[in-house]
């Protein structure tokens, strides 16, 4: 008998999407997905409902002094004896992305002769279906044309989906750094999914990353961003290019100007939607 799962549907303006997503994982919640413009969000039965919702509740001070919006709904349900790994699996489906990737969940046959990327994101996020990461997987899979064997680093891995996809598309070594020990988990066991030898993941932050890379990819929030602007410099070599995402329009300005600040030039900016999307480079020591 499979156990019984509570669902969460909560609504919130996109500004405030990422962060919710990150705080419910946090909070336990074995699986998230978006599903017509909401996050649905399941948590075993034995969770004690009104602290869940009270800390769910208390997480709209920590939007409102990160400058997002606190104004998200959420309402629940019970479902009992439910799968709830087939239910979430069922809005995972293959995506093509660019001109040479296929975005191929674990359980599905990687039936296709584009590169496949094989994700099972476990309790974690990156799927290829959100707009920041589908940009950056685009921009990486350009790069690649005149890039191969270069370096890469990817700061915020998740899942593992960038580092996968910069290593199938010909970058050598990788690294891949996470804070999430889940995130950990669920990269290293999409490498060995998709049965990669030269991609390095590790726990930490991007100050705990040594050496410089040719490229680096950073899909976070806008805030994060500007405050890693001068790590991301140190470690990227002269000349090389670092792919900065996870903004909304309108956040880019601070962000463009932080990497500015830093020593990186705005090469170009890709806008998906509401996201934003930057390539920067480090200028080449004469």
């Amino acid at each position: 008998m499979s156990p019984s799962y509570y669902e969460f549907t909560v609504s919130m303006p996109d500004e405030s999407r990422d962060a919710v997503m990150n705080k419910l994982a946090e909070m336990g919640s074995p699986g998230v997905y978006e599903r017509d413009g909401s996050i649905i969000a399941y948590f075993d039965d034995g969770v004690i409902m009104p602290e869940l919702c009270a800390e769910l509740d208390e997480f709209r001070k920590v939007l409102t002094d990160a400058g997002l919006s606190p104004a998200f709904s959420f309402d629940y349900v019970l479902l009992p004896e439910t799968d709830w790994n087939e239910s979430w699996k069922k809005n995972f489906n293959p995506i093509e992305v660019g001109n040479k990737l296929t975005i191929v969940p674990s359980w599905v046959k990687a039936d296709t002769d584009r590169i496949a990327v094989i994700i099972d994101p476990g309790q974690v996020f990156g799927t290829g279906h959100h707009e920041s990461t589908r940009m950056c997987l685009t921009l990486i899979e350009r790069i690649s044309d005149n890039s191969a064997g270069e370096s890469f680093l990817d700061i915020g891995t998740g899942t593992g989906i960038l580092a996968i996809a910069a290593a199938r598309l010909g970058f050598s070594p990788v690294t891949a750094i996470d804070n999430d020990p889940l995130s950990v988990e669920a990269s290293l066991f999409n490498v060995g999914l998709n049965d990669l030898k030269n991609i390095v993941i590790k726990k930490g932050e991007i100050m705990d990353v040594a050496g410089t890379f040719d490229v680096i990819s950073a899909n976070l929030l806008a805030g994060t961003l500007i405050q890693i602007a001068q790590d991301i410099v140190s470690r990227l070599n002269p000349g090389g290019t670092a792919i900065l995402s996870g903004m909304l329009a309108g956040q880019e300005d601070e962000v463009i100007e932080s990497a500015q600040r830093a020593g990186l030039a705005l090469r170009e900016k890709v806008v998906d939607d509401k996201w934003v999307t930057l390539v920067v480079e480090k200028a080449t020591v004469l």
